[in-house]
């Protein structure tokens, strides 16, 4: 009784403090942010943006040889010279590939692992989860040289296999800091319960963690693609004679030809990429509420 009557007293308080700033004109609402403040963040916006804005505006220019500013005639003839053209689809076609295969072996492998250190509780687990972010935390130029390295003194060809082994690296670990985290929101009760209800260690997987899990993984999956799809540095070190779609860009800039294909390519990336990234973001949001996390 003293509990509700204490809640009925805040409530006609905090209803007083609102009709009086009513009636007396004030803004009782959350101060905005300073203009300043708001100024500088749509300038950084801005500074990160305008670079795209002239990629996609390039691609539209009847211009071949240069980058004049404004173009002078705008055409679509360079989607169908980029469409036409085998080296583009050659390049495209690896990236998809190497991709969609770098992504699969980051989700089986990253979801295992974080289903491992999350739970267990042993001698060395800190350590083990260090050096499984390590990849993503050094330069990429490293990872790209040590690679290289070890398959020169394994006498490994650079193959499909080999690129795909180098995106792996990194990709592990943006699907295990996105699985990882899940799991240490979802209650072990949860899998208990399952357990005692007479489900196996498969059924308990299936019908309880994965859906509790499951948008981290799309989301993991989603930015393993993207990092991917999009990868240089590492890629130069392990594709060999091979031409991802990003190496194909960067060898186009170097000796470049129908330059504004080049942007109809890089558009290309652009959505291929930005794409999967709202996605993914996306679908982190929506999976904040975990059942039984024990909030």
């Amino acid at each position: 009784m003293h509990s509700d009557a204490g809640s009925a007293d805040v409530s006609s308080a905090l209803g007083n403090d609102k009709l009086a700033g009513k009636k007396s004109g004030r803004d009782v609402r959350a101060p905005g942010s300073p203009l300043s403040l708001r100024l500088t963040a749509g300038a950084g916006l801005v500074f990160l943006h305008l670079p795209l804005l002239f990629i996609i505006l390039y691609a539209f220019t009847t211009e071949e040889n240069s980058y004049e500013f404004p173009p002078p005639a705008y055409t679509l003839k360079w989607f169908a010279v980029a469409w036409n053209r085998p080296d583009v689809w050659n390049a495209l076609s690896l990236s998809f590939r190497v991709a969609l295969m770098s992504t699969a072996t980051a989700l089986i492998l990253g979801t295992l692992a974080a289903a491992a250190l999350s739970r267990a509780r042993f001698f060395g687990r800190e350590s083990i989860s260090l050096l499984l972010i390590l990849p993503i935390a050094l330069p990429g130029i490293i990872t790209g040289i040590a690679l290289r390295s070890a398959f020169h003194q394994a006498d490994i060809p650079f193959t499909y296999w080999t690129i795909v082994l180098g995106h792996a690296t990194f990709c592990i670990v943006v699907v295990y800091n996105n699985a990882v985290a899940r799991f240490r929101r979802l209650s072990p009760s949860l899998m208990e319960a399952s357990m005692d209800l007479g489900a196996d260690g498969f059924q308990t997987f299936r019908y309880v963690v994965l859906p509790a899990i499951g948008t981290a993984l799309l989301a993991g999956g989603m930015l393993a693609f993207a990092l991917s799809f999009d990868e240089v540095i590492v890629t130069t070190f392990t594709a060999g004679q091979q031409q991802t779609l990003p190496i194909w860009m960067y060898d186009q800039l170097i000796r470049p030809r129908q330059r504004p294909v080049t942007n109809v390519v890089a558009v290309i990336v652009i959505l291929v990429t930005a794409l999967p990234i709202l996605a993914a973001y996306y679908f982190t949001r929506e999976g904040e509420n975990i059942a039984g996390s024990g909030k």
